[in-house]
């Protein structure tokens, strides 16, 4: 049956059928599951006001828009889902499996610190794994992720735990979100000096989003003016109860500095484990786990520090991480040290892989490498669909003329030295909202130095570059220089976040303001032979300003606009301006018809500071 005609289209009515469409799917792909001609999509889509063409990546909204309209429910799979069913193709699946019990041994905890900005967690990691991890970031600010293990010991028993390292600005959110998913454990961080801020309960519904215990660090109790009952007190109208008050929460007294607490809060974490969580893995099915950082390394390539969820990962493993794949040419841990086999809860580089992959991909070991770069080939045209599809800036029919006369764009490129970072620092730019009017599109992300064909890209599209800890190689710099190519470097984001934000504003058009300067009321109209009418008045308010626009209004309305002040004079002398309550002669250029009691109101336009 046919849906009715849309502009002379005839489409295939659905009659509430379901079609599944992956995210950023184009008409072309609808039509084939509907039996349609892409063409008639189109047509049927310009009549809903929407110009789209075949084959590009459209947005779920206009989709859905699309599907009601000719009687079809589309259902846009979510990228988990579409992934899932990539995997079950190849016959493989991410998740837990069942296996023999002797295959499953316990393993570490996973453990996630979060809170607030300045409240000391990288201290407290560094004082965790005696490494001086701050002394190297800007700002006093975690830029990217890192994943360490330490061995503490409780009753006697020697027990490694792994942390995860979160940043602790708030452009990271995505990425607390994500620590929060493979984490067994979460330390909240808050300062005893300084108590629960927005970040604080920020991370917390994260933790608790997650449905993960919480074991909660009260910091830098050496601080004079240290108050850790009154943190205890705040936490609690946060369903975080401690132990000492009857609760469930073990709350830990820490110092960064003084390593005062740190050992009771390791053995917290152990202990919170056991009691909580069932902690152990299948040692023996086919490696998978998470992707926790990926960056460029000048002399390996590309390497990705992962944590391994189950399974063991072996050198000379097929293995596929997001849209990357590769073998595994070596493992090392955190400290550089080779390693044979990564077990469940462990973090460990791999080198091998052909590109970076984002932070947060899953990854996996497959039987051959074919079947690894089929599953990551698949996975980037995934990728660039949805991409285009939430790049795309939606034009509608009356828009249309506008769009085309003026595409008022800020296009980027941004280059960083991890791809938690650049991934993080995309997210935040998007989220700047300055007016309907201009848009913000990063054309290219990457990881690794600012190359020669960033430049050319950038000298092709008219783009600013963004260098997040990294800078321009040697010709890149060159060409940069020479072609006048705008490259600009930072190391702390919330800098970078700062400047578009304000570069997008400079894009905006000049809102002006009309700022009334004075009225001047006519009591005589004289006629000067070459000038014309020239109006004998009184100014009532203000000022009149020779060369000020002007307007004439007669009995209360406006008779003339758009009026300039053309000549003022001070009896026979010229003035610049005449204040309230002085008498002066107005000459309105060729406008002539002025009569007595007539009311001459002048003004300006001044340019409106935007928000």
């Amino acid at each position: 049956m046919a849906a009715p005609s849309m502009g002379g289209v005839s489409l295939p009515r659905g009659n509430g059928q379901t079609v599944r469409l992956p995210r950023g799917a184009s008409l072309t792909d609808l039509a084939e599951r509907i039996n349609a001609q892409p063409a008639a999509l189109v047509t049927a889509l310009f009549h809903l006001g929407e110009m789209v063409t075949a084959t590009q990546s459209v947005n779920d909204e206009t989709l859905q828009l699309l599907g009601a309209e000719i009687g079809w429910n589309i259902q846009v799979v979510s990228p988990e889902d579409e992934d899932r069913e990539l995997l079950e193709t190849f016959d493989l699946t991410f998740g837990d499996e069942e296996g023999d019990e002797e295959d499953w041994s316990a393993r570490p905890p996973v453990v996630t610190v979060m809170g607030h900005v300045d409240h000391g967690k990288t201290k407290l990691l560094d004082a965790i794994r005696d490494a001086n991890v701050v002394a190297r970031e800007a700002g006093g600010i975690t830029q990217h992720i890192g994943a360490y293990q330490v061995v503490t010991e409780l009753e006697g028993e020697e027990r490694p735990i792994t942390f995860i390292d979160t940043p602790g600005h708030e452009s990271f959110t995505a990425m607390r979100a994500r620590g929060a998913k493979v984490t067994d454990i979460v330390v909240l961080v808050v300062a005893a000096d300084d108590g629960v801020m927005p970040q604080t309960v920020e991370a917390l519904n994260h933790a608790q989003a997650a449905e993960v215990p919480i074991v909660v660090a009260v910091n830098k109790v050496d601080k004079e003016g240290a108050n850790p009952a009154k943190i205890r007190q705040q936490l609690t109208e946060y369903g975080l109860v401690a132990e000492e008050y009857g609760g469930e929460t073990m709350f830990v007294d820490v110092s960064a500095i003084t390593r005062q607490g740190i050992d009771d809060l390791l053995a917290a974490v152990l202990l919170t484990a056991d009691a909580s969580l069932d902690l152990r893995a299948n040692t023996e099915q086919d490696p998978q786990g998470v992707v926790i950082e990926g960056k460029l390394d000048k002399g390996r390539g590309p390497v990705a520090t992962v944590l391994v969820q189950r399974g063991t990962l072996r050198q000379g493993d097929s293995i596929v991480a997001g849209d990357a794949y590769g073998r595994v040419r070596s493992l090392l841990d955190e400290h550089g040290n080779k390693l044979k086999e990564a077990l469940p809860a462990r973090p460990v580089q791999v080198v091998g892989l052909t590109s970076v992959p984002r932070a947060g991909d899953t990854f996996l070991v497959v039987d051959e490498d074919r079947v690894a770069r089929q599953i990551a080939d698949r996975r980037q045209a995934r990728i660039r669909n949805a991409q285009n599809a939430s790049m795309r800036k939606r034009i509608s029919l009356e828009d249309l003329d506008a769009a085309l006369k003026e595409n008022r764009q800020l296009n980027l490129i941004i280059k960083g030295d991890n791809s938690g970072t650049v991934e993080a620092l995309e997210e935040a730019l998007m989220k700047i909202e300055v007016d309907d009017e201009i848009s913000l599109r990063v054309i290219h992300r990457g990881v690794g130095g600012i190359t020669k064909s960033d430049i050319d890209l950038a000298l092709a599209d008219d783009v600013i570059v963004l260098g997040f800890n990294v800078r321009a190689e040697g010709q890149a710099t060159e060409l940069a220089n020479r072609e006048g190519v705008d490259v600009r470097y930072y190391t702390v984001i919330y800098q970078a976040i700062d400047e578009i934000e304000a570069a997008l504003k400079g894009m905006l058009k000049p809102v002006y303001e009309e700022v009334q300067l004075g009225t001047a009321e006519v009591r005589e109209v004289f006629r000067v032979p070459k000038v014309g009418n020239v109006a004998g008045s009184l100014v009532r308010s203000g000022t009149i300003v020779r060369n000020s626009k002007a307007r004439l209004i007669r009995d209360g309305a406006v008779v003339a606009d758009n009026l300039s002040v053309e000549s003022l004079r001070r009896f026979k002398d010229d003035a610049t301006e005449v204040r309230e309550g002085y008498e002066c002669g107005i000459g309105l250029g060729s406008y002539n018809d002025i009569k007595v009691d007539d009311v001459i109101e002048t003004f300006e336009l001044r340019e409106k500071p935007r928000e």
